[in-house]
């Protein structure tokens, strides 16, 4: 049962939610698709979209057709999506479907076609492309980098088209970046007709692990499982100091582990959280910066990861479940920063709770949408215990969601329902299978040119040998490259240009792709093209950049953190012993707890700045890897908390006289 109709907290969400709308079309072009005005075009579009989630669940189950087959059909029928649902321009109609991309959902769809026709052929003669090849490579590349430009922006077809550039005029270039230069026929064919171009790992990834799991969020959301994280988090955080913002951390933490999308995370959860956040007493800014932090953070949070901790596996060739134990720790102690500041920042500022009569009943939230707890249990269970493949891990799930969803009134789904998540799950995995075929142009280069090498080595040179500048060197070009990019295409980029530099310094595989994909994400809220803390920042009504700016505050744990699992794996719990995982888990906890105090300056009473320093000061060395840096936390911790608690009695006598 979920609050009443009267209560602030419903009315609230309600009174916000064309606001949210309009934010997320101002900040997410994922969101800007046409709403046709022919029920013809709206009935043939989800019946394509059914179909092609309706084709992946079958390929997880019975197993998918030859690599270049499969990959190829799911670009193809992706991009004729892409097509339909996207306008060119902002202002082009969203009613209609105009002739021009009826040609290029055509064309999409005759370059897997051809491939389908001529199979054998094409394996028969790699490398030795044919005139009708190379006609279908560049309807391809630029289908793919029109679609990428409809949906993520120019940010991602205009680095395509320089990597493109790089690998034709490369002999012109100075310096270690000049390679033997290859013809436009060899660079269309390998980047067409290879597993490494268009159809790389990446496209492979999402054609299965991504989709399937995008699927999976979808049939979730069609149940009501965004309607009960919000519930049980009211429930449980709502009454106590500054519970609205307890309450964003939570639900948006579950809710962007699963969906993977920070700035549609943001909306959907923010939507609710921000303005009871301000209702209890936070400034806009902070009430912003409270929910893109938290979005944003869920991507790093097992079990699910918004399905990059897929994509790392199969890069890495390693098992989910290693990358997703590794992760663990790390994300918690980001979450437990964020949580610490938001305390804090209450008790800092004397701010309550929600009253109980404006919250629901936990045991009553649990009663009636408690039950949607089991796919995510089930889901656990099937990715480390069953020893099962993950995508029929994903397959199983999907089913196991639909029929779990039955056993209350509140969460059935009808027939026509089911159908409609699966033609959202279809539409959702369009943004980022598309980003993924144009990382594809990226990573094809890359590897036809050995771009790769040549920028570790770069990085190595600038970095002098010096681990500490070449990780800061790398957390710069991360956040850079990640800019106004979906998460997991940006983390396919930095794991290809970047991770390897980090190897080159003998750092471990899974600690520097772990490395480069928090930062990575990290652009999301870091100023200047902070999507996520700028779709927050519409829902708040703050200042942008200064919301962008207080979200770098609350996530500065999770800044820090990657630079102390390269220097201390222990804390990704990779080949470490039982004590000294638990070490590094009780010192990690008390560095970010010490660090919070420092960024919020406030624990007992008002921290003078230079007792904030020694906060400051204490914090990094418990979160460093030895035990002397452990030992020098403690003393200037147990000085710190001393002279606080002298600062508290001076302050409550002063209080007391005055009264």
């Amino acid at each position: 049962m979920t609050a009443p109709t009267t209560s602030p907290v419903k009315d609230q969400h309600l009174t916000t939610q064309e606001e949210a709308d309009k934010v997320l079309e101002k900040f997410d072009r994922e969101s800007r698709t046409r709403e046709f005005r022919s029920k013809v075009i709206t009935s043939i579009v989800t019946v394509f979209a059914v179909a092609v989630s309706l084709y992946h669940m079958y390929t997880a189950y019975f197993g998918a057709p030859p690599l270049l087959e499969h990959r190829s059909l799911h670009v193809a029928v992706i991009l004729s999506l892409a097509f339909a649902l996207y306008p060119p321009l902002k202002k082009a109609t969203r009613e209609k479907i105009p002739f021009y991309d009826w040609i290029l959902i055509a064309a999409s769809l005759a370059t897997t076609v051809y491939i389908f026709m001529d199979y054998d052929s094409i394996v028969r003669r790699a490398g030795n492309p044919t005139q009708l090849d190379l006609v279908f490579g560049v309807i391809l590349i630029v289908a793919v980098l029109e679609a990428a430009r409809r949906i993520t922006g120019w940010a991602l077809p205009i680095l395509a088209i320089l990597f493109l550039a790089y690998a034709i005029f490369g002999r012109e270039m100075p310096g270690m970046f000049r390679h033997r230069g290859y013809s436009w026929d060899d660079t269309v064919n390998f980047i067409y007709l290879t597993s490494e171009g268009i159809y790389s790992t990446a496209t492979g990834v999402a054609a299965s692990y991504i989709f399937l799991f995008v699927l999976f969020g979808a049939v979730l959301q069609k149940s009501g499982m965004g309607q009960f994280f919000n519930d049980i988090a009211l429930a449980l955080a709502g009454r106590g100091r500054g519970g609205p913002a307890k309450v964003a951390v939570v639900a948006s933490g579950f809710l962007g582990s699963i969906n993977g999308a920070a700035v549609a995370n943001v909306v959907t959860t923010g939507a609710f959280t921000i303005p009871l956040m301000k209702r209890v007493g936070y400034k806009p800014v902070f009430a912003g910066a409270v929910e893109s932090s938290a979005s944003v953070g869920g991507q790093i949070l097992p079990p699910v990861m918004g399905a990059a901790a897929f994509v790392m596996a199969e890069t890495l060739g390693v098992p989910y479940k290693e990358i997703a134990i590794a992760a663990l720790i790390p994300a918690l102690l980001y979450y437990l920063g964020i949580l610490a500041q938001v305390h804090l920042r209450a008790t800092k500022d004397g701010l309550s709770g929600i009253s109980k009569e404006n919250l629901p009943a936990a045991m009553e939230v649990m009663k009636e949408r408690g039950h949607l707890l089991l796919p995510l249990l089930f889901l656990i269970y099937m990715l480390f215990f069953s020893g099962r493949t993950i995508l029929f891990s994903a397959l199983l799930t999907i089913i196991v969601t639909i029929v779990v969803a039955e056993l209350r009134p509140s969460t059935r789904m009808s027939v026509k329902e089911i159908f409609e998540s699966l033609a959202d799950g279809a539409k959702t995995a369009v943004s980022v299978s598309i980003a993924c075929a144009a990382v594809g142009v990226i990573v094809g280069v890359v590897t036809l040119t050995g771009f790769g090498v040549t920028l570790s080595n770069a990085i190595v040179a600038l970095g002098e040998g010096n681990l500490l500048l070449s990780l800061i060197l790398t957390m710069f070009a991360c956040i850079i490259l990640g800019m106004g990019l979906p998460s997991i295409p940006t983390y396919i980029i930095t794991a290809t240009m970047a991770a390897p530099a980090l190897g080159l310094l003998g750092v471990e595989p899974v600690v520097a792709h772990m490395f480069v994909f928090y930062f990575g994400l990290f652009a999301n809220i870091t100023p200047p093209v902070a999507l996520a803390a700028f779709a927050a920042a519409g829902l708040s009504g703050a200042d942008p950049m200064r919301t962008g700016l207080q979200s770098m505050r609350l996530s500065l744990a999770g800044y820090i953190i990657p630079f102390i699992f390269v220097f201390n794996p222990a804390m990704l719990l990779i080949d470490v012993s039982f004590v000294s995982g638990l070490t590094v888990i009780i010192t990690g906890t008390i560095g970010v707890l010490l660090l919070s105090v420092a960024v919020e300056g406030h624990l007992m009473v008002k921290i003078p700045w230079f007792l904030r320093l020694v906060f400051l000061a204490a914090a990094l060395t418990m979160m460093s890897p030895t035990l002397i840096t452990d030992a020098i936390g403690i003393v200037l911790a147990v000085v710190g908390l001393a002279v606080q608690a002298v600062l508290a009695k001076k302050e409550n006598s002063l209080s007391f006289k005055a009264i």
